[in-house]
């Protein structure tokens, strides 16, 4: 058995372009959703942190936003939530899929990593599961290449190829210290974002490209129903920018928003252990992502 003296605990955070599958990849670690997935790009918008129980060790991982050049404010703002975690945690993984190129987004962060001078950087090769072993082999040496880095480690979270290693590798470099969670707690994010971002996730499947990043979502309300122990109800609220984005969301007589609000529901059910009835509204709320006073009022702060 492990001695106390021995025991790790730290923070890790996992960074890379959008959508190179840093939250599935913490998702697969701490072997339960506690971050939304989507192929679309910038769906991570909060640092969500999940929490990884090992007897030798407990990894707190910090779920990231992409790092991208912004275009606007809200991307600015994600930008710089990356950048300040960067200086708060005891290792970084730098996240680089397998079946894509190094191209010059990811030069772009390994430039932004080089400056963070006495954090760790483990690179980590994901998606290994859509690579060939030759694609996988050609990206280690091409990262190789990049930039020195404390160790690089190909994964997939698909599949739960070496994630093992990976949690082994990441150990490594956190301080000796008495677990910093309860033994069953897996993220420390309010229910209330987290059923937000459930509801955001079920909103962005098969919409058009330039939609996901103009849908947020406010979480009214969250309440048992009087004299009912078994069911939840829950109040919603999604904001588009433009009226055209609101009728994309509503779909033909409303089919659309019925499809993601029982989707939402039965992952929200699934999280919660509970009953749910789901009342979800959608607003327009113009140009919400270049306004600093609509940026605050759905929380993302400076």
């Amino acid at each position: 058995m492990t001695s106390p003296d021995s025991h790790r605990a730290g923070f890790a955070c996992f960074v890379g372009r959008p959508n190179v599958g840093k939250s599935t990849l913490m998702n697969a670690l701490v072997g339960t959703k506690v971050a939304i997935t989507s192929s679309k790009p910038q769906t991570t918008r909060r640092v969500i942190r999940g929490i990884v129980h090992r007897p030798e060790a407990q990894i707190v991982i910090v779920d990231t936003p992409g790092l991208h050049r912004p275009r606007t404010l809200l991307g600015e703002r994600l930008d710089s939530l990356v950048l300040s975690t960067l200086t708060e945690v005891d290792v970084i993984g730098f996240c680089v899929p397998a079946n894509e190129p190094i191209g010059k987004g990811d030069r772009f962060i390994a430039d932004k990593l080089a400056a963070v001078k006495k954090t760790p950087v483990v690179a980590v090769v994901t998606k290994c599961d859509l690579a060939s072993r030759e694609q996988i082999a050609q990206q280690l040496l091409a990262l190789s290449q990049v930039a020195e880095f404390a160790a690089i480690v190909p994964v997939s979270a698909q599949s739960g190829d070496q994630l093992d290693v990976l949690a082994e590798v990441l150990i490594e470099h956190l301080p000796e210290s008495p677990p910093l969670y309860p033994g069953g707690q897996l993220t420390d994010e309010p229910e209330q974002v987290l059923v937000g971002e459930l509801i955001r996730e079920a909103a962005l499947e098969g919409v058009r490209d330039e939609l996901p990043h103009s849908i947020a979502v406010v979480v009214d309300e969250m309440m048992p129903r009087e004299g009912r122990d078994d069911l939840l109800d829950i109040y919603a609220h999604m904001f588009v920018e433009r009226p055209s984005q609101k009728a994309i969301v509503i779909g033909h007589k409303g089919e659309r928003l019925r499809d993601v609000g029982t989707r939402a529901r039965k992952q929200i059910e699934a999280l919660l252990g509970t009953r749910v009835y789901l009342d979800l509204r959608i607003s327009v709320a113009k140009d919400w992502q270049r306004d600093p006073k609509q940026l605050r009022r759905l929380g993302f702060y400076d």
